[in-house]
């Protein structure tokens, strides 16, 4: 099992979503940005390392949602998400194919990660709460 953070990062009511790379595990598919956990690694810490190794970016970890166990064929993952704000709109694509800013509304629209679809789902049905 593997474990690994993802982070749901906002700026000015827009979600940062990235398509992985062709080379890449999964590849073509959408995901909230993260990476492996260290060993003794603490999550939160994680996930700042990896948003700033993926991007370039600093972000604020807030909130954390529900871990997701998913089975893919090859490995199994545990996924940390965590609900993050941006301190700016900019990031350095790095490594994957595509990254851009979304609004919650499409998010349903991209063929994402099966482990990231509980996470959508959970996002989308925040969203959703706080409207109301």
């Amino acid at each position: 099992m593997i474990d690994v953070v993802c982070a749901v990062i906002f700026f000015e009511n827009r979600i940062l979503i990235a398509q992985r790379s062709e080379h890449m595990n999964l590849p073509l598919k959408w995901e909230f940005p993260g990476g492996k956990i260290k060993p003794g690694e603490d999550k939160e810490v994680a996930l700042k390392r990896e948003i700033k190794e993926e991007l370039a970016m600093t972000i604020s970890v807030g909130k954390s949602l529900k871990p997701v166990v998913h089975h893919y064929k090859n490995f199994s993952i545990r996924l940390f998400p965590f609900l993050c704000e941006a301190s700016s709109p900019a990031f350095k694509k790095t490594e994957h194919k595509e990254i851009r800013w979304e609004t919650k509304e499409n998010l349903k629209n991209y063929d994402w990660a099966e482990a990231d679809v509980p996470v959508v789902g959970e996002v989308v049905e925040l969203f959703e709460k706080i409207r109301k």
